[in-house]
């Protein structure tokens, strides 16, 4: 090659793509300006911002879901960019950042960089964020977003270190501060320290994913790269970050032991001692994730050897015509179709793989005649259709409940003074109408849900509401949805046409609200205490 500086320069455009694709996605974009974020700079600042609160949230393996981005945007905005915005105003700028801007409304985005030693374009995928679903106290579906691969190096990318340099130079940094003692420092460098370990863990896993998908597709280059990786990320990394967490320990220590018995702690020595506690938490955080990449580097090269040499077997297997090598030679000689067995007889005879379970080994053991002769005894007449259409009757069934408590509870505010009621004025209604009161409150957990979700949406306005539907494709499992069922009113009851906005807020002085008699899942009525909470609806005219 006749410049050698320009091997490699696919890897060096991928990096300069991030943020190509990143202005690309941004510029031209109207909704910037409707939330008052007009200059370029402002948006970029905001971009990053973003982006560093989903990697601190994934550093610290807790949900990120879009309700948590608008909270956040909400809070740096009224302390920093002082923007003319609402709660839903920062939350919608949140969606936008995530879903348009990091996933280009769910668009798959490339870059071409050039190569130079093949002559040709290389296209590279690029990826910001991706996400999952997670369940909010068990019962709450919702969608938590964490960066990828892409998006830890777009944010570490301004380092300007390579791959193999940034553990080492992040460690030393660290050194460096736990020695001058400037602990806040070395909190950031242990988190970005613990950063990289994560994202070579992910390396692994993808590289893991590919080779199961297609060994053939993971070139011996990529493996070469990703096992010298491991190997400079594994040498010395555990023995050194043990010294570190004693190190932290006995200072620790020490200042805990002064604040008890010597004197009681000024405020900056109380400040070290905090970043004290969390350098020794992330510590061991990155000691356990040491101890991931050994283990997945090992996986790795054996999944990669098993996979190789499946491959190869592959090709000694030798391949012969049915017809022409069985049928046509029983045609011939039809007598030999008594010792047919003897061809067949070892392809239904394969041993199967056994494991050894160890929790067998602890369990009562029964002889197998007689289990045998247990489970003959046992009969049972499962028709799956009858129980498909069971269980289908018990959705239908339960969804009615929740139709009519909500249909119940904004009939209430309707004909309430101005179009309002609170729980505690719905329960003198329904304390001697007891039919109203079923009708109300089917059961405690159904009441439980509706409330719930009332208060967690706050406020609801049915237009943007058919708006949504009419854009999202959801897919509907019998489960109760807030939103759906609104709409469900508003189209099949007359009494609901007309409302255009639900505001559920709770009262912080208006007491406790109890009502009796309410049944609960296993047909028990009991006694329910809830906070009072204002139902307000507004219609048209």
């Amino acid at each position: 090659m006749q410049y050698e500086f320009l091997r490699h320069f696919p890897r060096r455009m991928k990096n300069v793509g991030l943020y190509a694709v990143l202005v690309q996605n941004s510029l031209q974009k109207t909704t910037w300006k409707q939330h008052g974020f007009q200059k370029t700079d402002e948006q970029f600042n905001m971009i990053f911002a973003v982006m560093l609160y989903i990697m601190e949230q994934s550093l610290k393996e807790e949900n990120c879901t879009m309700d948590d981005i608008g909270a956040y945007i909400d809070t740096v905005n009224v302390q920093y960019f002082k923007k003319d915005m609402t709660y839903d105003s920062c939350r919608a700028l949140g969606d936008f950042i995530v879903n348009v801007i990091l996933s280009n409304e769910g668009r798959v985005m490339h870059f071409d960089g050039y190569d130079f030693e093949e002559n040709t374009y290389q296209s590279m995928h690029i990826s910001y964020v991706a996400n999952k679903i997670v369940y909010i106290d068990h019962d709450f579906k919702r969608t938590s977003y964490y960066l990828t691969d892409d998006g830890y190096n777009l944010l570490l990318s301004t380092l300007e270190i390579e791959n193999n340099m940034k553990l080492t130079i992040h460690e030393m940094i660290f050194q460096m501060h736990l020695e001058k003692q400037s602990y806040d420092k070395a909190v950031d460098e242990i988190k970005n320290v613990f950063n990289l370990l994560r994202i070579q863990i992910q390396k692994i896993q993808e590289a893991m994913g590919r080779i199961r998908r297609n060994a053939l597709n993971y070139s011996v280059r990529d493996y070469e790269q990703i096992l010298h990786e491991n190997l400079d990320t594994i040498d010395d990394t555990k023995k050194k970050f043990q010294n570190y967490r004693e190190m932290v320990k006995s200072r620790v220590q020490e200042l805990e032991e002064t604040n008890i018995n010597v004197k009681r702690l000024s405020e900056k020595e109380e400040e070290k001692l905090k970043h004290l506690r969390e350098i020794e938490q992330y510590l061991n955080r990155t000691i356990d994730e040491h101890q991931k990449i050994l283990g997945s580097h090992l996986d790795l090269k054996a999944l990669y050897t098993k996979e190789l040499e499946n491959l190869t077997q592959m090709s000694l297997i030798k391949r012969f015509s049915f017809r022409t090598e069985i049928y046509d030679k029983l045609l011939e000689n039809p007598s030999a179709l008594e010792r047919l067995e003897y061809f067949l007889r070892p392809l239904f005879n394969q041993d199967a793989e056994k494991g050894y379970n160890l929790n067998k080994a602890f369990q009562l053991q029964r002889p197998v005649r007689r289990q045998m002769e247990e489970d003959a005894g046992e009969q049972l007449d499962f028709d799956e259709e009858k129980w498909q259409q069971e269980q289908e009757r018990l959705r239908r069934e339960r969804l009615e409940r929740y139709e009519q408590s909500l249909a119940c509870l904004l009939g209430m505010a309707i004909r309430g003074d101005k179009g309002e009621i609170t729980l505690k004025e719905a329960g003198m209604q329904v304390k001697e109408d007891l039919e109203t009161r079923d009708f109300l409150i089917p059961n405690v957990e159904i009441f439980k849900e509706i409330m719930v979700e009332l208060i967690k949406n706050r406020e609801m306005e049915l237009s943007v509401l058919k708006k949504e539907r009419s854009q999202f494709i959801q897919d509907r499992q019998g489960e109760f949805q807030l939103n759906e069922m609104l709409l469900q009113l508003a189209d099949e009851r007359p009494e609901f046409e007309n409302v255009e906005r639900i505001e559920v807020c709770r009262l912080e002085d208006g007491g406790t609200v109890e009502f009796e008699g309410i049944l609960n899942e296993e047909g028990e009525r009991r006694k329910i205490r809830c906070s009072n909470v204002r139902i307000h609806v507004e219609t048209k005219g």
